[in-house]
């Protein structure tokens, strides 16, 4: 092989690599489209059953009397809401509830669960010590 040859088939494969992925390109099952589901399946003879339970089921609420159009316009500012920290959430969902139990004199240390605290991690999808820890 040449060196013009490898030259051409390296720059026609990197450019088969950055080109547009298409049904072209892909197998015979491939079908390009935006993501949606099936809603049946293909029987014998070219024909197409449609199946009652696949078919998307969309719940749309009443909006009569609502004030809000559904557009936000791209000129909007950011928003200026600093991401929630640890600490935060804390302050904001657990320590209100520990400080009304701490006045009242009905707070027990020994009791953590009541406010959301878990002593151990047992049957937990992802256990927060030590084991995800890389060793």
């Amino acid at each position: 092989m040449g060196f013009l040859t490898g030259v051409t088939r390296g720059l026609v494969r990197g450019a088969d690599r950055m080109s547009k992925w298409t049904s072209k390109r892909g197998p015979r099952t491939f079908y390009k489209s935006r993501g949606a589901k099936g809603t049946g399946v293909h029987a014998p003879g070219r024909k197409f059953v449609m199946i009652k339970e696949m078919v998307p089921e969309f719940v749309v609420p009443d909006l009569t009397g609502f004030k809000l159009k559904p557009y936000v316009n791209y000129r909007v500012p950011a928003g200026i809401e600093t991401p929630l920290t640890a600490k935060q959430l804390f302050l904001q969902a657990v320590a209100p509830a520990i400080e009304k139990d701490f006045k009242e004199g009905t707070f027990d240390p020994e009791n953590l669960e009541k406010y959301g605290f878990e002593p151990t991690q047992e049957g937990k999808l992802f256990q927060l010590y030590p084991k995800n820890f890389p060793r």
